[in-house]
């Protein structure tokens, strides 16, 4: 978004709280969810009857009846029903993708206003038919006479076609999970078990610290009886944490990964107002923060890169842009998917033969300051409804920013896939 005719701003943001599966939000769906958040955005900044340039709501695991699932959401949410809505999916970076089409559409013009976000649950899942089932009924449905029907619904059936699927959590490619995959850049990167249980609870003391100082108090809006979210563990210790046993590798002796250190199956919802300055001023609303650019890669994990490792491709790219090094931020909002995730990602940067081979740098991009990382909590504490962290993340830098009175936030996000989504807020 650099070297454009506007400035993008994050107005805010909302999201209800995030929660295990098949609990709270069993039986709400992503439509519901959905038009939860966009509501709550309505209210929040006066917007019922409003028309805006366009609303980018996505979701990873969803119905068929879900195809137009922005378009759908957003007519019950208040604003002017002339609204366009576009429903996308990039796994675990949706929403902060749909931010990133948002604010490109506003800084070349098309746009003024639109809203970004997403939904996610994995207890209201599309149950299918079997392969032959499915092929049987459309068979069946082909039929021209009651002869053909019943020869395509007979001829060769067994009872086990009746047996329905699950949706896969396994990449298509390898057949590996994402916490297998995660465990090999665990082994590949020599991260400790010790070192992601820490991580975890970090993640966990930060965010209830986050709640007790009234962060979320406008940032996170009650949903069925839920205030907080449901991951989160204030009391959780290291040597709870310690005591969990491998949650994918396990049967090696190695295995690091736990459900502790592991973000959880989650449902929730968020989304993010995103705006120009001059109908940000025209409305009479502040803006927080300005999405200054965005980056997204891939890696070849089929060949052997590590599958959750395209932010540190992206990363580097966006910095180059703009003449900054991985020091110039004051926050580092890097999405926990794991903890061994974030700590591969943060070793990479450090490493001179990763940077070299890699990047094509010259030199290491370097240390962080841990102090600046996940400040208030991320995914592992949180919760990660897929396509919702984006918008989550999005909305709660935007926030700290604004409270900093000026600054420089970096968000990277890992997806499934192979790929990355990465991006830039600043405060002046």
């Amino acid at each position: 978004m650099e070297n454009t005719q506007k400035r993008v701003g994050v107005i805010g943001g909302v999201r209800i709280p995030f929660c295990r599966n098949n609990t709270a939000y069993a039986d709400v769906g992503n439509f519901g969810m959905s038009v939860k958040v966009l509501g709550a955005l309505v209210e929040r900044y006066g917007l019922h009857g409003v028309e805006l340039g366009e609303v980018a709501m996505g979701s990873v695991i969803k119905h068929p009846s879900d195809w137009n699932l922005a378009r759908e959401a957003l007519l019950s949410s208040g604003l002017a029903p002339t609204t366009p809505g576009i429903t996308t999916a990039r796994a675990c970076g949706t929403s902060l993708d749909n931010a990133i089409i948002i604010a490109n559409k506003i800084a070349v013009g098309q746009i003024e206003a639109g809203i970004a976000g997403g939904s996610d649950t994995t207890s209201d899942v599309p149950i299918v038919f079997s392969e032959r089932l499915r092929k049987r009924l459309l068979a069946m449905n082909r039929g021209k006479t009651w002869q053909d029907k019943l020869r395509a619904a007979t001829q060769g059936f067994s009872f086990k076609e009746l047996k329905p699927s699950f949706p896969g959590v396994a990449e298509p490619r390898t057949g590996k999970s994402m916490g297998d995959h995660c465990e090999l850049m665990a082994k590949e990167w020599q991260i400790t078990r010790e070192a992601q249980d820490q991580l975890a609870l970090a993640s966990h003391h930060k965010l209830a610290a986050a709640y007790e100082a009234g962060l979320f108090n406008d940032l996170v809006v009650p949903f069925r009886g839920l205030k907080r979210d449901g991951f989160l563990r204030p009391d959780s210790t290291l040597e709870k944490l310690s005591a969990l046993k491998p949650a994918f590798d396990k049967t090696s002796g190695r295995g690091t990964l736990t459900a502790g250190n592991s973000t959880g199956l989650s449902d929730g919802a968020a989304a993010v107002l995103l705006a120009s300055e001059d109908w940000a001023a025209q409305r009479g609303l502040t803006i927080q923060a300005y999405l200054r650019d965005a980056e997204v890669a891939a890696v070849d994990f089929v060949h052997g890169e590590g599958l959750l490792m395209a932010p540190t491709v992206a990363v580097p790219r966006m910095l180059a842009r703009h003449g900054l090094t991985l020091q110039d931020f004051d926050y580092y909002e890097i999405h926990e998917a794991f903890a061994a995730q974030v700590l591969c990602t943060l070793r990479a940067w450090e490493s001179a033969d990763y940077c070299k081979n890699r990047l094509g740098h010259d030199a290491p991009l370097g240390s962080i300051d841990p102090a600046k990382l996940n400040v208030n909590g991320s995914s592992l504490a949180a919760g990660h409804p897929f396509a919702a962290t984006g918008a989550r993340i999005i909305a709660t830098l935007a926030k700290m920013l604004e409270q900093k009175g000026s600054g420089r936030g970096l968000i990277s996000i890992c997806t499934a896939g192979g790929m990355g989504v990465t991006a830039i807020l600043e405060r002046p």
